[in-house]
């Protein structure tokens, strides 16, 4: 008998703090960090140096653009990336953008440093302490799903594993792990990594529907008479979008979205009604509040997606019946009280009530859909007119409409936060999943400036485009400076209309009509006054172009993705047209206004 020769496992070397992570995101397919050097960071970016050629390193010029980026790559791919920020201010100016991920369930993993815990409560350079040392963890904790601080280099293996595991199985989010300095730069003890080393990726699996209540949904819909489904983000997450094209095709039931959920149905489709709320289309928001049974898929009823909760608005519940499903329990019957909650992942349960009625209705709704074709009627005689406008400045309707003739299907567009993006909830037609990209529930000012970075990242071969208002630009402009680094080629349409004037126009409806402060931007002798974006831009190795009029929006913006280099339009647009209003906000105390359209409650 021949002999086996054994060949023995290699001897490990020992390993940083520092490499060990750089080795785990490797280990974990991460292509990218973002974030801003501080010497609180110092030993990760020691850490990384050597594995430059496996993970790339982008050096961005404030924090808040790392997790914007982070935010929207994660949206595009569905895989988190990671950000690096030093300690103090470093980490707390990565704040805003991390609360904005959490609100709209976007995940990343934050690496925050934090000064050595020999230190702590010495009250050190940068440290967050007054009342409890290196106490970091409790500034971002509200933004996280969880804040993990492994003190020792030993806690680092187990701390990177659970926070993997936390940030993408159920409702995903951001983690945030902080780091001492000392702990980037000790040795992780071998036993440590053994208990982990074995460990890749924990996938949940992610919830069904009771069963009782999914036959209890489709009996509920089969004796409805008016019924509609709203589709919201939670689709998108679990990428739920052929099932609900296949129930609302076997059903003939209309969908509508929430604003955070455009793209998930093709806006061209017979059923669609578009999206709910204050800039909502008159059908989607006549349909939901006249309906009588509604199917919620992975929606949480904010206040802008539902006029606020103001009865008769966007819904009337009750009487009408709701069937609310989402993967967060927390989120059913937060707003509205449903007759059937059913927790679940929006793919599983539209795939259960599939599979209960795979024939559709036992009868048909075409007076339903005859009426709801009515109002669409009325409110594309009302929308259509505006969009081949060549008024000067540029009415914002030629301006979306302009921007979905040149942007190809698969092109992406993200909205900033301010009147712009109220404009393209109302106008924008998002023909597929993932290629409209918002900050919607913190709405943090920043978002699409710096995002489109992260977005171009995840889909280099597809055209991305950020629409910002003036006063998002200028907040975030570093981000072209970064792109123009990294040879990131993003187009940035800046709509210039010299103000924050959403926050404007709130003034005057609530407060009267010559009562403006604070809104609007003026020079010393109160005319209105803009920056020149357009050479802003070039000043930083940018193309950079001011675009005055209509006809010339299109082609510039064609030139600018066909460039393949990063290019800013500096758009001067009409600030004296508004949004058409089906639905309202409310402001308690403030007396909310009614919608603009003219429409009553009752349609």
């Amino acid at each position: 008998m021949s002999a086996t020769l054994v060949q023995a496992a290699p001897v490990k070397t020992a390993l940083k703090g520092a490499e060990y992570i750089a080795d785990f995101l490797i280990q974990q397919k991460v292509p990218y960090v973002f974030g801003l050097c501080g010497h609180g960071i110092l030993g990760l970016l020691d850490g990384l140096f050597d594995r430059q050629d496996e993970i790339k390193t982008i050096s961005v010029h404030h924090e808040s653009v790392a997790a914007f980026m982070a935010d929207a790559y994660f949206r595009i791919t569905q895989k988190p990336v990671a950000t690096f920020t030093s300690c103090g201010p470093g980490s707390t100016n990565l704040i805003v953008a991390v609360a904005a991920a959490f609100a709209d369930s976007s995940a990343m993993l934050n690496i925050t440093g934090n000064v050595a815990t020999g230190q702590w409560n010495r009250g050190p350079f940068q440290e967050t302490g007054k009342y409890f040392q290196g106490d970091f963890v409790n500034v971002i904790r509200p933004y996280v799903k969880r804040s993990f601080q492994p003190t020792r280099p030993e806690m680092l293996p187990l701390a990177l594993r659970q926070a993997f595991s936390l940030m993408t199985n159920g409702r995903p989010g951001p983690v945030n792990v902080d780091v001492p300095l000392n702990v980037f730069v000790e040795t992780v003890e071998q036993n440590a990594i053994e208990r982990e080393e074995n460990w890749r990726e924990d996938r949940w699996s992610r919830p069904a529907g009771d069963s009782s209540s999914i036959h209890k949904a489709i009996e509920m819909l089969e004796n409805s008479e008016r019924p509609v489904i709203v589709a919201g983000h939670g689709v998108e997450l679990s990428a739920a979008e052929p099932e609900l094209l296949a129930f609302a095709e076997a059903m003939h039931i209309p969908v509508a979205t929430t604003p955070f959920g455009k793209g998930v149905f093709d806006p061209r489709h017979s059923l669609s009604l578009g999206a709910t709320g204050r800039n909502g289309s008159y059908m989607a928001n006549a349909a939901c509040r006249n309906a009588d049974v509604i199917l919620a898929l992975g929606t949480r009823f904010d206040d802008r997606a539902t006029s606020a909760w103001l009865p008769g608005f966007t819904y009337s519940i009750p009487p009408s019946q709701l069937i609310h499903v989402d993967i967060d329990a927390s989120e059913i019957g937060r707003n509205f009280q449903p007759t059937i909650g059913i927790i679940g992942d929006a793919k599983l349960v539209l795939q259960q009530l599939i599979e209960v009625r795979p024939n559709g209705f036992r009868r048909s709704n075409q007076s339903w859909l005859e009426r709801i074709a009515g109002w669409r009627k009325q409110w594309d005689a009302a929308t259509a007119p505006p969009r081949n406008s060549d008024a000067v400045p540029i009415r914002p309707e030629r301006v979306v409409a302009d921007l979905r003739r040149v942007v190809p299907e698969d092109g992406i567009v993200l909205a900033d936060v301010g009147i712009h993006h109220n404009w393209l909830v109302a106008e924008w037609d998002a023909w597929k999943t993932r290629t409209f990209l918002q900050s919607w529930g913190f709405a943090s000012m920043g978002f699409g400036v710096a995002g489109s970075l992260g977005a171009k990242l995840a889909a280099p071969d597809r055209p991305v485009v950020a629409v910002c208002g003036d006063g998002c630009f200028i907040m975030n402009a570093s981000a072209v400076l970064t792109a123009v680094e990294y040879d990131i080629p993003v187009v940035w349409l800046v709509w210039n209309n010299h103000g924050y004037c959403s926050i404007r126009d709130q003034q005057m409806g609530y407060f009267g009509k010559n009562r403006e402060l604070a809104t609007s931007f003026h020079d010393s002798k109160g005319s209105l006054y803009s920056a020149d974006y357009a050479l802003m831009a070039r000043s930083m190795g940018a193309a950079g172009i001011r675009v005055e009029k209509p006809a010339d929006l299109a082609p510039q913006l064609e030139a600018a993705i066909a460039s393949h280099r990063p290019t800013v339009l500096d758009v001067r647009i009409d600030r004296e047209v508004r949004p058409i209003s089906t639905g309202s906000w409310d402001l308690p105390p403030i007396p909310h206004p009614l919608p603009s359209f003219g429409w009553g409650k009752q349609d």
